[in-house]
């Protein structure tokens, strides 16, 4: 079973940061010139897989299995791309890790034999140094340059190739470490409960539970900074002098609008499970969002489905991160789910507006709650009304935090014209 740990890592010195971003910085060097040979040769009709010999170029600085893992990690690449392209995508051939006027992205992989993970009262993080460096900042011969860890890996197992970065958005470095660990270390749920999940983008995750319990995810402001980002982009963009189509300013911005949001749906599907599975649910439903992401006339709308939304790969998330908990995923049809009435069935003379579902009925409720709710009857057949109300969660960068008026009625938080506002 593979798993992934990620993690902080810190220089325990000035120096040491300056050597390890002189480090990263040859990756990213050796990928450029690499990359740019097999883009030459690719646009030429010849071979990109003969190349000069990159691994003796940068065999001092980088040492000879660093060097060789990000040859590794660009033949992968290239690998990929030549497979899509046999698919009939339509895809660009591996891009560049920024460059020497404007700045490359700092990033190597180290081989999983040559580093050193130790956890407990000081973790550590120990990665070779080619021997040009080391004389540079005079470390002994056999001595590596060792990284304190932020955090606590969660998944102890045979270690793979680590990735090792700096990232901007957060200003510190940070690691990616695949695990292959054993089956038995997978949890098991509590109970044989059942949940289904509506998602958006407006509301990400509208969840209700067999237990009666109904979580609420809102996305409003992810997706307002998300085009503020965006906006941002096309002003830059504007401004490029003629030829030109990108700028370093603009690919920090693209990559700091595409963290900003994976970091917000890995830290909804991580907190969504803990809650699940502390409610004894050992299985989720999730709609079959095939049809979802055809083209709308409304440019925002453009931007929710294609851009922000990412559904595949959130699902992707989701099953990842439940299959941790022993919790199933599985992806059934949510068709009409939207539109009908829990009291009378009806499904064309309901009527929504922004967060409402109303019928006439009577009925009034929170439309993507009132989705999850009907998504989950349609698959179980004893399940109770919900007991208590909604508990609603917003980002704040770092966690999704419960709102202050979580536990209010739908219809209380509408009529709360400040709040609407804030909504």
């Amino acid at each position: 079973m593979r798993r992934t740990n990620t993690f902080a890592v810190r220089p325990r010195s000035e120096q040491d940061e300056r050597l390890l971003r002189d480090l990263l910085d040859a990756s990213a060097s050796l990928w450029n010139e690499l990359n740019y040979e097999r883009r030459q040769n690719f646009f030429d009709g010849e071979s990109v897989w003969d190349t000069a010999d990159y691994r003796k170029q940068y065999v001092g600085v980088l040492g000879s299995a660093t060097a060789q893992q990000v040859i590794r990690k660009n033949s992968e690449a290239w690998r990929s791309f030549f497979a899509a392209h046999e698919d009939g995508e339509d895809t660009a051939p591996p891009g560049y890790w920024g460059n020497e006027d404007e700045g490359r992205e700092l990033r190597t992989y180290i081989r999983n034999d040559q580093y050193t993970l130790e956890m407990g009262d000081r973790s550590r993080l120990e990665i070779p140094v080619g021997s040009d460096l080391k004389d540079e900042y005079d470390l002994g011969h056999t001595e590596r340059l060792r990284l304190e860890v932020a955090g606590a890996p969660k998944w102890d197992g045979k270690q793979g190739r680590l990735e090792l970065y700096y990232d901007e958005l957060s200003d510190q470095f940070r690691a990616i470490q695949p695990v292959t660990v054993d089956k038995s270390r997978q949890d098991s749920s509590l109970a044989d409960e059942t949940a289904a999940l509506d998602i958006g983008a407006n509301n990400i995750v509208a969840c209700t539970t067999t237990t009666g319990q109904q979580y609420l995810y809102e996305g409003r402001d992810l997706f307002e900074r998300f085009r503020e980002t965006t906006r941002e982009i096309a002003r830059l963009q504007s401004k490029l002098q003629e030829g030109r189509h990108t700028s370093k300013r603009i690919q920090r911005l693209y990559r700091r609008r595409t963290r900003r949001r994976d970091h917000a749906m890995d830290g909804l599907a991580r907190d969504l499970m803990d809650r699940l599975y502390a409610e004894g649910v050992s299985r989720v439903f999730v709609g079959d969002l095939t049809d979802v992401l055809e083209t709308h006339w409304s440019v925002r709308t453009n931007q929710k489905t294609h851009n922000f939304w990412a559904f595949r790969a959130f699902i992707d998330r989701l099953a990842c991160t439940a299959e941790e908990f022993g919790i199933t995923v599985e992806v059934r049809t949510e068709a009409w789910t939207s539109q009908t009435c829990p009291n009378c069935g009806s499904t064309d003379r309901t009527t929504r507006h922004q967060d409402t579902l109303t019928c006439p009925c009577g009925f009034e409720g929170h439309a993507d709650l009132t989705a999850s709710e009907t998504f989950l009857r349609r698959h179980e057949t004893d399940v109770p009304r919900p007991m208590a109300r909604p508990v609603r969660f917003e980002w704040d960068d770092h966690q999704w935090s419960e709102l202050p008026y979580s536990h209010e009625s739908p219809k209380e938080v509408r009529t709360d014209q400040s709040i609407l506002q804030s909504v």
